[in-house]
Parts: structure tokens; sequence; C-alpha cells
């Protein structure tokens, strides 16, 4: 089980990067609720994509209770299908979905992120397990987060800082 003053300490963060924002988009919405408080203390709006069709209808009940439906864009499927067809740009993008796909979604998000934005990638060290030794069922899925977290590192329009909160936090700052 996550340790949820961890989970405090990187929505603390999220938040923090976010107060300046206008469009959030967040990729791995789960139930909502970083959504729910991204829009509440910045007023942005919130584009958000969730592939599990359970976790998605959480999200829309969620949204209604919050009475913010309107504020946040729920798109329910692949990310990997939608993030092409988004248009415009974010000010900051929070990276929460399948930790195998980050560097498939890498391409993307950096064209959707605005100059002086923040792409923020979470659970990036895994345990420990990517700067460690990964037990032999993670291994691939360890090697893919290295492989987005050399990508993010040396790519010469961010600039990106590794946070161990929680499950490892990378926060690039687009230049």
């Amino acid at each position: 089980m996550r340790d949820p003053t961890c989970c405090d300490e990187v929505l603390a963060l999220l938040l923090k990067i976010a107060r300046k924002s206008t469009h959030i988009l967040e990729i791995g919405a789960a139930e909502g609720l970083t959504s729910i408080a991204m829009h509440l203390a910045t007023g942005a709006r919130i584009t958000a994509i969730e592939a599990d069709g359970a976790r998605a209808e959480c999200m829309r009940r969620n949204l209604k209770e919050f009475g913010i439906e309107g504020a946040v864009c729920l798109h329910e499927g692949d990310a990997g299908e939608i993030l092409p067809m988004l248009e415009g740009v974010f000010d900051l993008i929070f990276l929460d979905g399948p930790k195998a796909q980050y560097k498939r979604y890498f391409p993307e998000c950096k064209r959707l992120l605005k100059r002086g934005g923040y792409l923020v990638s979470d659970d990036i060290l895994l345990y420990g397990w990517v700067r460690g030794e990964p037990p032999k069922k993670r291994r691939m899925l360890v090697e893919h987060i290295r492989e987005y977290l050399t990508m993010i590192e040396s790519d010469p329009d961010l600039e990106t800082q590794i946070y161990e909160y929680g499950e490892g936090v990378a926060v690039s700052h687009r230049k």
C-alpha cells in the first residue's frame, strides 16, 4: 500500500507547479481526484484521459458531485490514440498512465506542452527498482521507464529534475 503522505507530497508539488496554469492535461486520470484538485486549486480547464471504463465512470460521478463536470473534458480510451487528436497547448501535463507507455506518449506530450510549461511524470522510480535491481517479472517495465528517463533527461528542450516522493516524480520544464 502506498504511503498517503507520499501521495500528499506529490499532489502538493503538482499543485504548486499548476498554480498559474490555465489548461492542464492529465493522462491516466483514474477516478478524477487529481483533476478535481487541480481544477479547484487553479480554476484551470482540465483535459483528462482514462482508459479504464469503470474508472472513467467513477470520474464522471465525482465531477458531478463536485459540480465541475463542465470544467473537465474527459476522453475515455487509449491515450496513445487520443493524444494525436488533441490540439492546442497545455501549461501542465500530468503523466500518470501505464508506465510502459510513457516513452510512446512522450512525442505527443512534447508537441502539446507549451514553452515554459511542465511535464510531470509520476511513479518513475517504481519502488526503487529503476535505480536498483528489479524483480525478474518487472525487468521489462523497469527498462521502459529507464528509457523514458533517458529521453526526458537528454532532451535539449527540457530541464528535468527527479523527486523521490512516493514512487518518484520527474518534473520537466520546457525551455
